[in-house]
Parts: C-alpha cells; structure tokens; sequence
C-alpha cells in the first residue's frame, strides 16, 4: 500500500519526522518497506493485519504506538456513527447475511457532480489514484483513509416503485452477465455475490430475478454509474465474505483496491464508519443533503476481551517487563485494559472491533515484543531436547542419497514438473505452455545434461555428472524419484525408505561460498610452456591471471612433465564476460597478452 507523508500527517498534532524514519519505524516494528520516493512509503502489509492497516488510519495508529506520537481526537475522523435518521425510500435485502454479515446506505438527494477540489485531487494522486469525480474520488479517499470501501449508485437510473428503490444481495445466476464500470461484460457464475436492482425482476437469465448493478465488493455496474447528470445517489457500505470476494476476483481475474480489503476479511463495523465519513464528505464536496439511512445488520460483530499475564508475557519472551512496560505498550496500541489483580498481574484487554487479529494471550505478547521492538529481547540458549527429537523417513532418505551422490561428484539440478505430455493435467496452466504434470525425471535431466557439458571447461570438471530428487505423477500416484546422469547414460528408481537411527552421521556439505555465473558462453584457451627448475605452478598462474585480465573466469594445470632440466606445464584458461558473448578476436587478444608477459619472465611458449 502507497502510503504519502503528508496525508499521513492529517492524523497527528505534532510533525511527523522524515519518510525515511517513517519507514525505519515500521520496518523495525511492524511491516517490510518495499520503497521510500518522493516522501510516499510503499508498505508491504501482512495479510494478518491487512483488515485495519490498508489504511491511513490503520498506519498512523501503529506509528503513534512505535513513535509514542498522539493521535488526533475522533479516530475516524467522525464524532458520530449513529446512522439516523432511517428512511423508508430505500430497502435493502440480503438473502444470506452468512456471505454479507452487514450492508449499510444513504440517501443523498441534490448533489452536484464535478472536479475534486485540489487537496482530493492531490492526496489521490500521490499514491498513483486517477481523479474522476468529487463524489467517486470522496469514496476512494475515504476508503484510503479508514480502510472502509464504498460505492455510489445513481439513484435515477434504479427502478422505482410506489416512491421506493431497491437493493437486493444474492448469488449470481449462471450465465448471467453484467457492464462493469471499466465497460468491460463481465460472465457471473452462482458463486459470486451480486447486487441487484430490487425492482427489476425479470431481468436475470431464468426470468425470475432482479437485474445486477454490482458485482459484491469488487466492481460496480455502468448501468447505475455516476456521471455528470447525477443529481441523487445511494451510497453503499457493506460487509462481504471474504473467501467469496477472493475467489470471484480470481475468477474473473478482476482485482481491485476494494476486493483487495474485502478479501482480508474486514469488521463489519467499519461500514458505519466509512457510510458516515463519505456522507459527511460528499455534502461538503457535491453539496445535497441525506434523506436517510438503511442499515441491515442481523447479527452484531461480538465485543471480545482477552487476559493476559506480566509473568505470562516474560516467560513466552525471556523478559524482564515490569507491570508499567506492559501498561505503556497496551496504552500506546490504543487498547483499553484493566488490571484484574495487582498481585497476579493479570490484564484484561478489551480488543477493537477492528483487530481482528488480536484472539489469544500470545497475540498479545506478539504487541508487547514488537513494540517494544525485537532487539530488545534477549537472546538465549533453547533447553536440550529430553528424547531423540524423530526424523521424518522419507526427509532422511532424500538427505542421505543427496549426500552420497554429491560426495561421488555429483550436482544437483531441479528440472520443471511441467511437459508437453503426461497423464494428469494441470487445471491452472502456467502461461499455457507445457499444460501437464512429468510422469519421470529422465527428460529433464537429459536435457540438462547436454546443456551442461558445454560449460564443463568452465566449471572445472572432467565430466559432468548431475542427479535430480524429484516428485513425478504417474498410474494415479504422486512418487518421488532419484535419476541420475552422466556420460554412462541416464537412471532412474524411487527413492525408498531409510531407518534414520544413523542421521547424526549424515555427511554435511563443506562448500564456504558461492558465486554467479554469466548465462553467456565461454572459449576455452590452453597454453603450454617450457619454464626453468624451481618455477611452481602457481607463480606461473599468477602471472597468467594478472595478464589475462578480468575476462579470465578459470584457469588451471592439466599436464605437467620433465626432460632434461627443463620443465613442461600446460594451462587450461576460460575466457567469459557478464554482458556479452565474446568473439574469437576477444579471446586471442587476451592470450596475446599473456604470450607476452610469460616470455618476459624468461618462459618459453611452446
């Protein structure tokens, strides 16, 4: 979520510090900063926090906690979330509140449809959000600010019958289609949420039902959009599954910032607080005035309270947090508590309606580590296991044949599950191509086989030898199996079961360091010289390298011997570049420099 330092700051009296520390704050605390440009944060918000905190609101609230930085008064912006007065021109119906817990609503009569002032225009902007209109830019604004989405429905261009419109909630028909806002048709199925016009009925494919104007939480219809001649409008706030949100975004491959929030599930009691805040906005912006609101709510998120400990939170972290260390954090998260025993120091917490995430004592001590911040918590030893920790079978056998094998020269290579043929399809295709799962490994290594013999000289081997620990699909089962290749030819077989009573055994890998390697080819050079007795391999080496130049990759000894007094050593040089491939003429004028600096040492080229 692209979050602007400036309108972060319209929720705190004092100044905020730089976007830099900002993003230190929260790194440190509470969420990875993808980037800081141009004084906008983008944070990567973690999926058991994105109900409140994909939102300025829910932002602010963690940097007041980290910072010790007050908030200003009315968190939401609002004094009031009573939705009153209730208005009897609009019903609302929702045929499985399991799938829509609440869906709230104004009526707003006599706005005015425009440009947005230059603020609203400007805070959209900074986080990459086109400007459309005051009345659709207050409902985004607002759905950035509080993490409550909206949308408008023209109110004329919804049937109205005996002075009442109609919103009724239910699944889509199969086969049934709608006019997203984008003007693209999108093709429903009956386990995607709609809303409908109440009053149409007829319009659905089996005749029987109302006409969709929106698909649940994710797009609006056209048929209902706002545009210039708008001059009442019902403004929706509702509360949506979050599973069925996600699975009809993925189905329709529609992703918006709205079934972005749905899908992380959110409370329904925030849909007071977003109805109230755009209202308040729209009026200011779009003038107009509200005739009233419907609220469908048949069962109430429940308050919840959880007890925790001091000597609950030390034991879980290793601390030594006094009753005040832990009083301060729950202060400064905005959580209300009481102690329950000034002798046992229990705390009972009374949670927010929107942190969902806070069920458990331990999700408690979770904010009192993080706030307080992680390098604060001493580190120590883990106890010794009592038994013989037990070793999965199938985990130990793969192990010990990866390690045999790498010890008998062997390197490991994961080939793709994916091939052209096979017997089991795969329902997702990646891209289209290679559309079933492998039946064997021997395909895969084959090919990666003949790759890799061409970069044998580069890789310093006298053959190349390469095995693969793989899962394969074939007569209905899912079996693992080890193959293995070299010059010899190819094999294959399952991989077995092992007794693990050995495993502290288990050879382990002593390789320190490991580096890239340049995806284009290499030419390979081999010199040979006649050099006088007392010279090493390495002296000569040495000055091999320093002439060849940074092109030089390998180079190594591969023939040695002796007559008379003199003595022969052959070097295998390996000439390659990062960014290009290299020509012939690239690869002799390196070798002409080191023709000519061994000569000066008195070593003759043979």
């Amino acid at each position: 979520m692209k979050v602007s330092r400036n309108w972060l700051q319209t929720f705190f009296e004092k100044s905020l510090p730089s976007s830099q520390t900002l993003a230190d704050a929260l790194t440190f605390h509470a969420f990875e900063i993808e980037s800081v440009e141009n004084d906008v944060l983008d944070v990567k918000v973690t999926p058991n926090r994105g109900h409140d905190c994909l939102s300025y609101r829910g932002i602010a609230k963690e940097l007041s906690a980290i910072l010790n930085l007050p908030l200003v008064p009315h968190p939401y912006g609002i004094t009031d979330v009573s939705l009153e007065p209730k208005t009897n021109a609009l019903k609302v119906t929702i045929e499985n509140p399991q799938l829509c817990p609440r869906f709230s609503a104004a009526y707003i009569n006599g706005v005015r449809v425009g440009p947005s002032p230059d603020w609203l225009r400007t805070a959209l902007e900074s986080i990459g959000q086109k400007s459309i209109n005051n009345i659709v830019d207050a409902t985004n604004y607002v759905m950035f600010n509080i993490g409550q989405p909206l949308h408008a429905f023209d109110a004329a261009k919804l049937v109205e019958k005996e002075g009442v419109r109609a919103l009724h909630v239910r699944m889509a028909e199969k086969e049934e289609k709608m006019l997203g806002l984008d003007d693209k048709e999108y093709s429903l199925a009956p386990s995607m949420l709609v809303i409908t016009d109440g009053n149409t009925l007829g319009h659905s494919p089996t005749g029987e039902l109302g006409e969709a104007v929106s698909i649940a939480g994710i797009k609006g219809g056209k048929p209902t959009g706002i545009d210039e001649n708008t001059t009442g409008i019902i403004l929706e706030a509702a509360n949506w599954d979050g599973v069925t949100i996600r699975k009809t975004s993925q189905a329709l491959k529609l992703r918006t910032d709205a079934s972005d929030r749905f899908q992380q599930v959110i409370s329904p009691e925030l849909t007071a607080y977003g109805l109230k805040a755009a209202t308040d906005l729209i009026i200011k912006l779009a003038g107009g005035e509200v005739a009233g609101f419907v609220d469908e709510y048949p069962s109430p998120q429940e308050r919840r309270q959880v007890t925790v400990s001091t000597q609950k939170v030390n034991k879980v972290l290793g601390t030594k947090f006094s009753d005040a260390d832990i009083a301060d954090v729950f202060t400064r998260l905005g959580l209300p508590f009481t102690k329950t025993s000034e002798m046992s120091s229990h705390w009972a917490v009374d949670i927010p309606f929107e942190r969902l995430d806070l069920v458990i004592p331990e999700d408690l001590i979770e904010e009192v580590a993080r706030i307080v911040g992680y390098d604060k918590i001493p580190t120590a030893e883990l106890s010794p296991f009592e038994d013989k920790p037990m070793v999965n079978a199938n985990f130990y056998t793969a192990e010990k044949t990866r390690e045999e094998l790498m010890h008998n020269g062997y390197s490991e290579v994961c080939t793709s599950v994916f091939v052209d043929k096979g017997e089991r399809a795969v329902a997702n295709k990646v891209g289209g191509e290679r559309p079933y799962l492998r039946s064997k490994l021997v395909d895969g290594l084959k090919d990666a086989l003949e790759r890799n013999v061409r970069n044998k000289d580069l890789l310093g081997l006298k053959e190349v030898k390469l095995f693969e620990i793989g899962t394969v699909w074939k007569e209905g089962k899912e079996v693992t199996l080890v193959c293995t290749a070299d010059e010899s030819g190819v094999a294959e077989k399952a991989l077995g079961e092992e007794s693990s009573d050995a495993y502290e055994d288990l050879p382990v890998s002593t390789t320190e360091r490991y580096q890239p390697f340049s995806k284009y080819p290499s030419i390979a050079r081999d010199i040979a010289l006649w050099v006088s007795a007392g010279t090493t391999p390495e002296d000569v080496l040495a000055t091999i390298r320093k002439a060849a130049g940074e092109l030089l990759v390998r180079s190594e000894k591969f023939d040695e011997f002796k007559k008379d007094e003199k003595l022969s050593l052959a070097f295998r040089l390996v000439f390659q570049s990062f960014d290009r491939t290299l020509t012939d003429e690239d690869a002799n004028s390196r070798m002409s420099s080191v023709n000519t600096a061994v000569e000066k040492e008195g070593w003759k080229v043979r």
